[in-house]
């Protein structure tokens, strides 16, 4: 069974408001298959060199490992229902009314979840993603839906092995990589949600020698 030590040392790893002991001491089991999955995961420099963005062989690699264990694609719908009560100018007591905002929650999607641990990935989608995915995180978390979630991305060490490939336009700065998730963690756009973030490396690389 591979451990946490393990997967730090295959993933540059964020640990976004506790997001592990939160993940460890809440949800060990679901923690232990996610764990279990990056660890195994692996690609090629075939896989790398392949079009597709975030519909290359890479994500569905990650999925044939989590679908089996019951990670679900989920999405959430909600109205709110907005209670105003103000105090009267004459007399005693309150006036009370209500006020339906239709479709509050609508929308948000996140590829991945089991009980109250989320899950998304991004290979190589524009950047602008992570905006999407960590608002995601907030509605749910918000929603008392989950505890904590993870993103994997990639990391900036896998520059060289682009470069080396003579691809690295293909993976630009302005795509899904550790560098543009970071600072939008940092400023908790999850909006407080926990968040583990993991970058993968040249070490999950199977053909790299280098």
């Amino acid at each position: 069974m591979a451990t946490l030590k393990d997967l730090e040392n295959l993933y540059d790893v964020i640990n976004h408001r506790n997001a592990i002991g939160i993940l460890q001491t809440g949800n060990p089991s679901e923690f232990q298959e996610l764990i279990n999955a990056f660890t195994t995961f692996r690609l090629t420099l075939a896989d790398i060199k392949k079009a597709g963005g975030n519909e290359s062989d890479i994500p569905k690699k990650i999925s044939n490992l989590l679908r089996i264990s019951g990670w679900q694609e989920t999405s959430i719908s909600g109205d709110l229902l907005l209670k105003l009560k103000s105090k009267k100018i004459l007399g005693k007591g309150y006036d009370e009314k209500e006020r339906t905002i239709e479709k509050f929650l609508d929308g948000h999607k996140i590829d991945y979840v089991k009980n109250r641990v989320a899950f998304d990935l991004e290979w190589n989608s524009k950047d602008q993603t992570f905006d999407r995915d960590l608002y995601a995180f907030a509605a749910f978390y918000q929603a008392d839906i989950i505890d904590a979630a993870v993103i994997v991305t990639r990391s900036q060490k896998l520059n060289d092995v682009f470069k080396s490939l003579g691809i690295l336009s293909k993976y630009g700065a302005s795509t899904t990589w550790m560098g543009k998730l970071e600072y939008r963690i940092r400023a908790n756009r999850s909006g407080g949600c926990p968040v583990l973030a993991l970058g993968i490396t040249p070490k999950l690389i199977e053909d790299w020698t280098q």
